[in-house]
């Protein structure tokens, strides 16, 4: 029985390791892709307002600078709604060991109820 026990918290506990290194390398990845994103966006958005204030320098620099103001600002709403929207989706971390602690829980009441 206590064999049974040890092989029991063996398979558990090397579930558990598998689910910790899946939501690593999950949150390395989604790093990775945030920082791509805000490096290559940010050199975007400044050289296009450089682009753009420049290009209208004499006429309407200020109502420009404004506007781009504007429109980043709701982007960034825009981007954070999603964002979170996303994370809302994403599956429960160590859902599976938990599932399988429950079930060896409701095994052993019910082996223990029979003797």
């Amino acid at each position: 029985m206590g064999a049974g026990l040890l092989a029991t918290v063996e398979d558990r506990l090397s579930l558990f390791v598998v689910e910790l290194q899946e939501e690593e390398f999950r949150l390395i990845q989604t790093l990775i892709w945030i920082g791509a994103a805000v490096c290559l966006g940010m050199l975007t958005l400044a050289f296009a307002s450089l682009w753009l204030v420049c290009f209208f320098w004499e006429s309407a620099r200020l109502a420009v600078i404004g506007g781009l103001t504007l429109g980043y600002g709701a982007a960034l709403v825009v981007i954070i709604v999603a964002f979170r929207r996303d994370l809302a989706r994403q599956p429960e971390p160590f859902r599976a060991s938990r599932e399988e602690m429950a079930a060896y829980r409701a095994c052993i009441r019910n082996s223990s109820r029979r003797v």
